[in-house]
């Protein structure tokens, strides 16, 4: 089990646990990019750079992943793909996307986009990540990584 970052959207402290879990648990991170990024020193923790244009991370992330692996993204399309490729999908805020519910996040995106493109005021987009996000993110990843891969800290 694997586990990769859409990394261009992905916040600092979510990029920090996973540092944190990757180092104590020896499970592989990626996180791909189209930006360099720093990480911290270790055999385990590894960047991919691709080149800017639009969904180039998403599909070098379901190029790369194997069944099993897991994807952190909030990327709807992105995690719908991962679950079709056998993968998990996991957003920032700690949602975990499944085979049950990915359809529906889905169609609602889908509607969402459509209103915005027809003018529709749809407010200010998400609310900021606060440390309620975090702790979520954190508690989602640790049960996952018990189930799967070995047990993480916050």
């Amino acid at each position: 089990m694997k586990i990769w970052v859409d990394a261009d959207a992905c916040p600092v402290v979510v990029k920090e646990i996973l540092f944190r879990a990757a180092t104590r648990t020896g499970v592989e991170l990626t996180l791909v990019a189209n930006q360099p990024l720093s990480t911290p020193s270790s055999a385990n923790i590894k960047t991919v750079q691709v080149p800017g244009g639009f969904d180039v991370a998403d599909d070098e992330i379901v190029k790369r992943l194997g069944a099993g692996d897991l994807v952190i993204t909030s990327d709807i399309p992105l995690a719908a793909e991962v679950i079709a490729k056998g993968g998990h999908a996991l957003s920032p805020r700690g949602e975990m996307h499944t085979r049950e519910n990915i359809g529906a996040r889905l169609n609602m995106r889908d509607l969402l986009d459509t209103m915005r493109s027809s003018g529709v005021e749809m407010g200010g987009g998400p609310a900021a990540f606060s440390q309620r996000d975090k702790q979520t993110f954190a508690n989602e990843l640790d049960r996952f990584l018990t189930k799967y891969g070995g047990s993480s800290e916050q």
